[in-house]
């Protein structure tokens, strides 16, 4: 299935100059996305893996499902304020501002193995901070699957440049 063909382009959202990449039609189609957990699940070798680690929101959607379908732990990362439980925080940037991010102090053990995953790889501001938190409380990070991939953004580089291989399912 050409996955590629399935997203909606939004020009100028969240501000004037960004193309937003919408992978809600590729949730909204039954196939493609059972071809989409699919295809990222082929790529995450289990011996390396003991829990996927995603962040809101479309993160939580392909996260949660990866996380099932290969029998494995799920940790969500969230925004500041909506974890019930003792968080730390990582700072970032995205493309259009700075963000900030969340995880429970608890939700990764000393050792784990670690896959992150998101639904889209832009600059890599993100990812970079969750791979800094999981590391931060002693998880492991080897690996990095997206759904999509902007190649004309440094996204892969920052990963990759914190010893990271980043895969992705579909490149634009």
């Amino acid at each position: 299935m050409d996955l590629k063909s399935k997203f909606r382009h939004i020009a100028d959202f969240p501000k004037e100059g960004i193309d937003f990449i919408d992978i809600t039609t590729v949730l909204n189609d039954k196939d493609a996305f059972k071809e989409a957990i699919d295809s990222m699940a082929s790529l995450i070798d289990l011996s390396r893996c003991d829990v996927v680690v995603a962040s809101e929101a479309r993160g939580f959607i392909l996260g949660a499902a990866l996380a099932y379908k290969l029998g494995v732990r799920f940790v969500p990362v969230r925004k500041p304020g909506k974890l019930p439980y003792k968080t730390i925080k990582g700072s970032y940037e995205l493309e259009y501002g700075t963000d900030s991010l969340e995880m429970h102090v608890d939700a990764i053990n000393k050792g784990d193995k670690v896959v992150l995953v998101d639904d889209l790889i832009a600059t890599g501001g993100t990812m970079g901070c969750v791979a800094d938190m999981v590391k931060e409380m002693g998880g492991t990070v080897d690996k990095a699957v997206f759904l999509v991939e902007l190649e004309e953004l440094p996204g892969r580089k920052i990963i990759e440049d914190k010893g990271i291989e980043v895969i992705s399912v579909v490149k634009i």
